[in-house]
């Protein structure tokens, strides 16, 4: 069968753990919410765990439990518990849970209660980015709170929160938001609250914020090998998923053919039109239409005219081209290929955006 797919370099994904541990001396809580960010979720948590993070992070509790499914026994995170969610197999399988406000705290409580064993939590507090976490009006309640569960109903492991514009290094409300977190930090102490792990820092401020990095670490995007920064990162990173699909049609035109819906390309000469099993089902945005380019017949060569659901066309006046040939949207580049971060930029998003947009009929292929 006749298919898009990604490759997934897990050896890659290895490497950047291992980087930014060396660079931060911290503990590496890896992020491999949204199916590990398009490269699949257990594949991605074991290969960074095999790079040396400590500790995993997803999204949400279902995301937690296939982890634990898969026999992954390492410590997790999971910050977006939702209300009236059963947390039972939270407590029962040992996910720590985020703690923003007061009602996951006292259903964490009651269920602990029930298990005969505490729930471990982190307590996030907002210091800027104005998502989840307590905000420090609110802080003083939920740490009080807090302290007072701690024991056999609680087990306080972290304090953390998360920063707004970390991928602008200099940017001035990043160090509001560090002089924030210290003062939660004292407040929660007050409290009788002192946790084993503080942890702030995302991909871009494990990169550019040495002070973010507190006892842990929480990369994304970085550990898949995108670079989070408008400047080159101090570490290697090494892109780990290259997206590629084959021609399945190629055919004489004459100049002047209008190409595909709204016929958005015309060709100016008789050439060849190669239409490419890849769209925006698959995670090819309709954006890249006119924009972005692929390789193909060992060339760069821009897509032509819109992207469709399951196929875009390409046209190539220069080279023979024929059904099955490969066409390389994005890779890390070795081959003369695009990379994720010149897509992103055709089509005016984030490489995060675009990976976790590969679709599930895109095969993947890990080595």
């Amino acid at each position: 069968m006749v298919e898009c797919e990604a490759e997934i370099d897990l050896a890659a994904i290895a490497h950047n753990v291992s980087a930014l541990r060396r660079l931060r001396a911290v503990e590496v809580m890896a992020v491999v919410k949204a199916d590990g960010y398009g490269h699949g979720l257990v594949p991605a948590a074991r290969a960074a765990l095999a790079g040396g993070a400590t500790w995993l992070g997803v999204a949400y509790l279902p995301e937690a439990l296939a982890l634990r499914a898969a026999g992954i026994t390492a410590p997790v995170l999971c910050w977006l518990p939702r209300r009236h969610e059963d947390l039972t197999p939270a407590v029962r399988d040992g996910v720590d849970l985020s703690v923003s406000d007061r009602w996951v705290l006292d259903e964490l409580v009651a269920v602990a209660r029930r298990a005969g064993r505490p729930a471990r939590v982190h307590l996030k507090v907002d210091t800027g980015c104005a998502r989840a976490g307590a905000t420090p009006a609110r802080w003083p309640e939920l740490v009080l709170a807090a302290g007072k569960s701690a024991g056999e109903e609680l087990d306080v492991i972290g304090v953390w929160s998360h920063l707004a514009n970390a991928d602008q290094p200099g940017h001035p409300s990043t160090e509001r938001q560090l002089a924030l977190f210290a003062e939660a930090l004292e407040v929660a102490a007050a409290h009788g609250i002192t946790p084993r792990l503080r942890h702030l820092a995302n991909s871009a401020a494990a990169l550019a914020a040495p002070a973010a990095a507190y006892d842990l670490i929480r990369p994304g995007i970085a550990i898949y090998g995108i670079n989070p920064l408008p400047t080159p990162p101090p570490v290697d990173l090494v892109p780990a998923m290259t997206l590629r699909a084959p021609v399945v049609l190629a055919r004489q035109v004459p100049a002047g053919t209008l190409v595909s819906y709204g016929h958005e390309y015309v060709t100016t000469r008789e050439t060849t039109l190669a239409l490419v099993a890849a769209g925006y089902a698959d995670g090819v945005p309709r954006a890249a239409g006119n924009r972005a380019e692929v390789l193909l017949a060992g060339r760069r060569r821009r897509i032509s005219g819109r992207v469709c659901m399951d196929q875009f066309v390409v046209d190539v006046p220069d080279a023979a081209v024929v059904a099955g040939d490969p066409v390389l949207l994005f890779g890390p580049g070795t081959a003369g290929e695009p990379t994720l971060a010149d897509w992103a930029a055709s089509a005016d998003t984030i490489p995060n955006e675009l990976l976790t947009r590969v679709g599930p009929r895109v095969r993947r292929i890990y080595r």
